[in-house]
């Protein structure tokens, strides 16, 4: 269950196409790209120091 090879990739696209369509798939990559950005950022401030937060607060 770990590796996919060249034909499964082929098929996982090829039926998100069908689901989605050539239009919807541009505006879902940029959606999830935005996702992981936000994530990142999220997780960033979580990692600063408490004193560091207050500073930036004020």
């Amino acid at each position: 269950m770990g590796r996919f090879g060249v034909t499964e990739i082929l098929v996982i696209l090829a039926v998100v196409l069908l689901l989605f369509g050539g239009k919807k798939i541009p505006e879902l990559m940029k959606g999830l790209g935005s996702g992981i950005k936000e994530f990142k950022n999220a997780s960033k401030d979580d990692q600063q120091p408490a004193d560091k937060k207050e500073d930036e607060t004020k």
